[in-house]
């Protein structure tokens, strides 16, 4: 076996990091390009991050450039497997201590939704884009994402294909929903070794019965979110959405909260709430039942609507009678709280991965293209959390910490280390790639 050649090295640390993923690239090419496609990703934008402008060519009249053309072959011509690079990229976060998963970290599933124009691009369709509240045309990607209270970083990601892709359209064997599709990155997830406490999602996918039942026939618990308003059989007096079975629980203010109870949450700033939350009944949804009705809210007298969650969980009580039954550890109200309150941190936070890496800014049309993309804008977007965990290296808590003057000096002696954010750390990247 020959040894592989080499090619011209990336920036800085940047050149560790890809020379990781060497040994899957078959030639000079290859390994060249993936390089220089994940620097040019994290530099700094000034335009949308197409292959004209990640070339530094001009729009439209340099698409010819040989520059442009060499990442447009690297895309869809050349032969390297996305799915390989992924699976490295996954091996390097769990092999690190400051980024490998734990069962305190959720899987949270959500899907992007981005407009494409045209018909020839794989996985377009007239479809609903979440991410601009509106039914248009683009390209739906359902994506799992690894997060606990301090860290966040993609899993999974798969394109949804629309029926109209399909010879058969919805009866075609190929066709899978994007429930589907959730379900099996899951399993993906967890079948690659990252442990986490619950699959959380919002109501798109809380409110699918089926989904449920794949999570749950798949040995995986879930927190997910319900519509206030959705509707379930119950009997003439019974509750029949949740916002019914929250109303009816007793509640005589503060000093006698009746059926709620107080759940600290803390945010990242380091200020806290009280909240208050309760294990509801709705149909065959109960506190000792197979799925358990869990509301949390600010304030429960008036239940606000942008300060109340409706949760459906598998994980049962503390003292439950399906205790000893269910293969899931007990949950009380502060935890299903917690998993669930990671969930809504990071629905804004994973924004991030798309606009400053261009997620959606891709200009190629086929499937294997599109999902090579994806691909390496996930490895960018881990990279920088590989480059802030060396120089940031997170420490034990049980360690004594020097006092100021004794191993420390400067105006940030004694001080703890900086939180961890993405933000900073891209910022960080950029300092010396593009000083």
């Amino acid at each position: 076996m020959t040894r592989p050649q080499s090619c011209p090295p990336a920036p800085g640390p940047l050149e560790g990091y890809a020379a990781r993923f060497d040994d899957l690239f078959t030639h000079v090419a290859q390994r060249r390009g993936f390089r220089e496609y994940m620097g040019w990703l994290l530099a700094p934008r000034d335009r949308n991050k197409t292959l004209t402008a990640l070339a530094g060519a001009e729009p439209v009249t340099g698409a010819q450039h040989p520059a442009v053309q060499r990442l447009q072959f690297f895309l869809s011509e050349s032969r390297w497997d996305p799915e390989q690079v992924n699976a490295r990229r996954l091996e390097l976060l769990a092999a690190d201590p400051a980024t490998a998963p734990h069962g305190g970290g959720v899987l949270v599933i959500d899907d992007s939704g981005d407009c494409k124009d045209g018909t020839k691009t794989a996985h377009v369709g007239h479809q609903w884009l979440g991410r601009y509240g509106k039914t248009d045309s683009g390209v739906v990607t359902v994506t799992t994402v690894w997060a606990d209270e301090g860290l966040y970083y993609p899993v999974h990601a798969l394109p949804y294909a629309p029926a109209r892709h399909l010879a058969k359209g919805k009866n075609d064997p190929a066709f899978r929903t994007k429930l589907a599709i959730a379900a099996d990155l899951a399993v993906r997830a967890r079948d690659a070794g990252f442990a986490f406490r619950a699959v959380c999602a919002d109501c798109a996918y809380g409110d699918q019965d089926g989904f449920r039942g794949e999570l749950s026939g798949a040995g995986l618990p879930f927190v997910m979110a319900l519509k206030p308003r959705r509707g379930t059989w119950a009997y003439g007096p019974d509750a029949h959405t949740p916002v019914d079975a929250a109303r009816v629980l007793a509640w005589d203010g503060p000093g006698d909260p009746g059926e709620w109870h107080p759940v600290v949450r803390t945010f990242r700033d380091g200020h806290a709430e009280t909240w208050w939350a309760a294990d509801a009944t709705l149909g065959w949804w109960g506190p000792d039942g197979a799925r358990r009705l869990l509301v949390a809210t600010a304030g429960p007298v008036i239940l606000p609507a942008k300060a109340t969650w409706y949760l459906v969980t598998s994980l049962p009580r503390p003292a439950g009678p399906r205790e000893a039954d269910s293969p899931h550890p007990a949950a009380g109200l502060a935890e299903i709280v917690r998993i669930y309150g990671i969930r809504h941190r990071i629905e804004q936070s994973c924004k991030q991965v798309k606009d400053p890496l261009g997620w959606a800014d891709f200009q190629v049309r086929s499937d294997i293209a599109i999902r090579r993309h994806q691909a390496l804008v996930n490895c960018a977007f881990s990279f920088c959390w590989a480059a802030w965990f060396a120089d940031h290296p997170p420490q034990d808590a049980a360690a004594p910490r020097p006092a100021p003057g004794r191993g420390e000096r400067g105006p940030h002696a004694g001080l703890p280390p900086p939180v961890p954010a993405w933000p900073r750390a891209l910022r960080a990247v950029r300092a010396w790639l593009s000083p």
